[in-house]
């Protein structure tokens, strides 16, 4: 956008800053997301992003079913069946029926998989360590307080104090 002037060439000048920012910022997820990635592709199982995506699902909410692991992943159920029997396979998975009703299969991550998200979790928190210690102490409490605004912000929190209105 360009400031033409007038009334409101200050919004013009704001919504300039807001897409720099968001720009700014969205380089700097696609790199976190390339470090996020290679960190959980070290460990002794290399895991696909949906693997991991789907494992992570199942340690927030254990027992989920097989549909409700689909709508948690937007994919569908014939997916989202091919990717527990991967998980399955490799022992990272149970299937079990649930007690009120058998038809129904209930989803619980071994005590492997708990082990490969607890090194995948270390792994990447090192990763992500190495980088901040090249930051200063100021960037990084800069860093930590934004990002604590910016996560309030997306879980629907209310506004930081002096935010414009849109």
């Amino acid at each position: 956008m360009t400031r033409l002037g007038g009334a409101g060439g200050d919004r013009t000048d704001l919504a300039d800053g807001l897409v720099a920012a968001a720009l700014g910022v969205g380089d700097a997820v696609e790199l976190l997301a390339t470090l996020w990635s290679s960190a959980a592709q070290d460990v002794d199982l290399p895991l696909s992003p949906h693997q991991l995506r789907a494992l992570r699902a199942l340690e927030a909410a254990p027992g989920l079913n097989l549909t409700a692991l689909a709508e948690r992943l937007g994919i569908g159920l014939p997916t989202a069946s091919r990717l527990c029997d991967r998980l399955e396979a490799a022992g990272l998975l149970e299937r079990s029926p649930r007690s009120r009703d058998r038809r129904e299969v209930r989803l619980e991550l071994t005590a492997h998989a708990r082990r490969v998200l607890g090194d995948v979790a270390r792994r990447r928190a090192r990763a992500l360590a190495t980088a901040l210690r090249r930051m200063g102490p100021d960037d990084r409490a800069a860093l930590t307080q934004g990002l604590r605004a910016l996560r309030a912000v997306l879980d629907g929190g209310a506004p930081a104090r002096g935010a414009e209105a849109e």
